[in-house]
């Protein structure tokens, strides 16, 4: 009895060792999971669709979190079946025309990292508005697009710079146009309001990198090229997929580095002119 004691204790002794063995290997891996690096956020403002919505499906598809804004998201049946099918994706109401919208989802997400704020929501140029003679422009228009194609990225980068300057990224992204190019743009009397708005929006980036290097954020503005977005761009010579030129910009902007800082390059990282 006593030797079927011994091996019963020791069988047990090397039960509770193997048991314990296996908690410690459990809580091991708990803490190197619990230690993981959590994945890049992404802030896409007009992400409702086109563009922006594209950058929104393809990030969350890689696994990023992606905070989706929109002026109205229960109206952007798209970006809610994204969210449905991703649980990393978050829809937000924005209209970066309104300060206090901006102001109000700064501080919800207030001292959460930002890794890339996206900036793409814009005004496009309307027929026939596009293509009127000076003598038939109307300056209210003007007055908004320049908030909403200029102002209000600006308004958003300045309510969320200390939450990319938080990332390990740290890089806000503008979507541009070759219309904001003096040598790019059509050499045309179109698109007034929409040129002027996108050349402001330059100008208000291309001076924001100054005062972003100190602070090791790298500022970037995109032309996405001829994209068809819709029937009447679909219709423009050379015009590619939504998910074509998103696909390209988002390897320009993984192979971004502070010494691209300030920089203006289209969706195939080549510079843009001024």
């Amino acid at each position: 009895m006593r030797i079927f004691h011994s091996v019963w204790l020791g069988n047990a002794l090397l039960c509770c060792l193997f048991a314990a063995g296996s908690v410690v290997t459990a809580n091991a891996d708990s803490a190197t999971a619990g230690s993981a690096t959590p994945p890049p956020t992404v802030l896409i403002t007009g992400a409702s669709r086109g563009i922006g919505f594209e950058f929104a499906k393809q990030l969350a598809e890689r696994g990023w979190r992606v905070i989706a804004t929109a002026r109205n998201p229960a109206g952007a049946p798209q970006v809610l079946a994204l969210a449905e099918q991703h649980s990393n994706v978050q829809t937000e109401m924005l209209d970066v025309t309104n300060a206090e919208q901006i102001t109000a989802l700064a501080q919800r997400y207030a001292d959460q990292p930002v890794d890339v704020l996206l900036l793409n929501a814009a005004l496009g140029p309307s027929m026939p508005s596009a293509v009127a003679p000076l003598a038939k422009q109307n300056f209210a228009a003007a007055a908004l697009y320049f908030e909403t194609n200029a102002i209000g990225p600006m308004r958003v980068a300045q309510a969320f710079m200390d939450n990319v300057r938080l990332s390990p990224r740290k890089q806000v992204i503008v979507i541009s146009s070759d219309s904001g190019s003096f040598v790019a743009g059509s050499q045309l009397p179109i698109l007034y309001h929409y040129k002027a708005s996108k050349a402001a929006l330059n100008m208000y980036f291309h001076t924001l990198a100054f005062e972003a290097r100190k602070r090791d954020v790298t500022v970037v503005m995109l032309h996405p090229g001829a994209v068809a977005t819709s029937e009447q761009t679909a219709r423009l010579p050379g015009a590619m997929p939504t998910p074509d030129s998103v696909r390209q910009m988002l390897a320009v902007i993984d192979a971004l580095s502070p010494a691209d800082n300030g920089r203006f390059m289209d969706y195939r990282g080549e510079p843009m002119p001024w």
